[in-house]
């Protein structure tokens, strides 16, 4: 049975409190295709007032600290996104791997952190454009997954985001085969990692997903949702990605 598909929008470092009413028409989308899951991960600072007013989606944050409290100035605990409202959060980004130099087992300890707070994690991975130049693409975002897996992980709480740095924001799409390989590979990578359930385990496509290319990309095996950048900073835009993965 194919896993329900998952369309997450990735608000990064855009939306002010006036941006509130892009997630309720957004919600208001959502909440007419029940049979996909579809979730807003706005900035930190919108979390609360995102979660309180809307029901139709999940509000996810889009990073967290791995320890539960201290001297980290700046930096947000699971237990503080939580509390405001987020139900899981994006770790291991590639802007935050490449800016913020976080590395694979930075990302396991945040991902082990969600979860003993009870949150969901969706984990990114990806290739640079010379990783893929250079024939590495496969053997690079396997090994970051091995390194950034979560001890205990199953399907309830695990989602992981294969994003080809490359294509994100540049408009730019692998090939449909490049692809269904990459993602059969991560398929192949999780029965090995995991003691079981790998099958449940959504894996997403995150590199410049839009309304134009979704139905295709959502049509490739194992591809079970959307990491979105750009295109979810509106209905107009996020709208025909729902309503894609709904006829998928």
């Amino acid at each position: 049975m194919a896993n329900r598909k998952y369309i997450v929008g990735n608000w990064k470092m855009n939306g002010l409190q006036s941006e509130l009413s892009d997630i309720a028409d957004i919600a208001a989308i959502a909440s007419s295709h029940p049979t996909v899951d579809a979730a807003i991960c706005p900035p930190v600072t919108l979390i609360a007032a995102a979660s309180s007013q809307n029901a139709a989606f999940a509000i996810g944050a889009q990073d967290c600290h791995f320890s539960e409290n201290g001297a980290h100035t700046g930096c947000i605990s699971a237990a503080m996104i939580k509390e405001a409202g987020a139900g899981f959060s994006i770790l291991g980004h590639s802007e935050r791997r490449a800016d913020q130099h976080e590395t694979d087992a930075d990302v396991k300890a945040k991902a082990e952190a969600v979860h003993a707070a009870g949150l969901g994690a969706i984990i990114c991975v990806g290739e640079t454009e010379e990783e893929r130049d250079a024939g590495q693409a496969i053997e690079i975002v396997c090994g970051q997954l091995a390194g950034s897996f979560p001890s205990g992980a199953d399907a309830g709480w695990l989602t992981i985001a294969y994003e080809p740095v490359w294509a994100i924001g540049t408009g730019r799409v692998p090939e449909v085969s490049d692809v269904a390989e990459m993602h059969a590979a991560i398929r192949s990578k999780l029965a090995e990692l995991m003691n079981g359930g790998s099958e449940q385990v959504r894996i997403l496509y995150g590199g410049s997903m839009n309304g134009g290319n979704a139905s295709e990309l959502l049509a490739v095996p194992n591809v079970d949702g959307g990491l979105v950048g750009g295109a979810s900073l509106s209905a107009e835009k996020f709208g025909p990605i729902i309503e894609a993965a709904a006829a998928a």
